[in-house]
C-alpha cells in the first residue's frame, strides 16, 4: 500500500530531510510533512514509471497524468486499442490517496489509472467486504490487458517517460510580509 510505496521510494530512489520538530519526528515517517531537500538516489534517474490500479474492481476507463502534459498524447497513443473496452480518457488532472502519490512527490513519474467506482468507496474501501466475491472477473480481465499494453509500452520505449520538473520547496514568506497582512 501507500506506506510500502514510501518505505520502497526511500530505500531506492530519494530520501526527504527530516522534520526538525522533534514532536513531528517521533511520529511515523508517513506521517511527516514534506521537507526539503529531496535528495536523489542513482536509481532515481533509471526509473520510467509507476502505474497503480488500486480502486476495486471496476473496469479501467482512462488514465491520470498527474498533471504532466507531456504523457498525455503517449497515453491517448496507448489507450486507442482499448477504445472498444471502454478505456478512452486521459486527463491532465491529478488524483490522491493511492500508491502513486509517494513516486509523484519525488520527482518520479507515478500514475493512477481511472476506474469504475462500483462499490468500492461506499462498501469495499478498507473494509471486511472487500473480498473476492466483489471482482468482476470482466472487469478484471480487461484492466489485466490495459495495464499490461502499459508496461509493456512504458518498457520497450526508445526514452523514459517524460517527467515533470523536480518538486521544489515553496519560498518562504518574509516576516514583514507577514505582518503587513495583519
Amino acid at each position: 500500500g501507500y506506506i510500502g510505496s514510501e518505505a520502497h521510494i526511500e530505500k531506492r530512489y530519494a530520501t526527504r530531510a527530516e522534520p526538525e520538530d522533534p514532536e513531528e519526528r517521533e511520529l511515523p515517517s508517513y506521517l511527516w510533512g514534506l521537507h526539503w531537500p529531496i535528495e536523489t538516489k542513482p536509481a532515481h534517474s533509471l526509473f520510467s514509471a509507476y502505474f497503480n490500479l488500486d480502486n476495486g474492481s471496476g473496469k479501467i476507463r482512462g488514465i491520470y497524468t498527474q498533471n504532466n502534459v507531456a504523457a498525455a498524447p503517449i497515453f491517448e497513443a496507448w489507450l486507442e486499442p482499448f477504445h472498444d473496452l471502454g478505456a478512452d480518457t486521459v486527463t491532465n488532472r491529478d488524483t490522491g490517496g493511492t500508491d502513486h502519490v509517494p513516486f509523484d512527490r519525488v520527482g518520479l513519474p507515478g500514475f493512477q489509472f481511472i476506474q469504475d467506482k462500483l462499490d468500492y468507496f461506499t462498501r469495499t474501501h478498507h473494509s471486511n467486504l472487500d473480498v473476492y466475491d466483489h471482482a468482476q472477473r470482466e472487469d478484471l480481465m480487461q484492466a489485466s490487458v490495459v495495464m499490461a499494453s502499459f508496461a509493456y509500452h512504458a518498457a520497450m520505449r526508445d526514452e523514459m517517460l517524460p517527467r515533470e520538473p523536480m518538486p521544489q520547496e515553496p519560498p518562504e514568506k518574509d516576516t514583514e510580509d507577514k505582518e503587513d497582512e495583519n
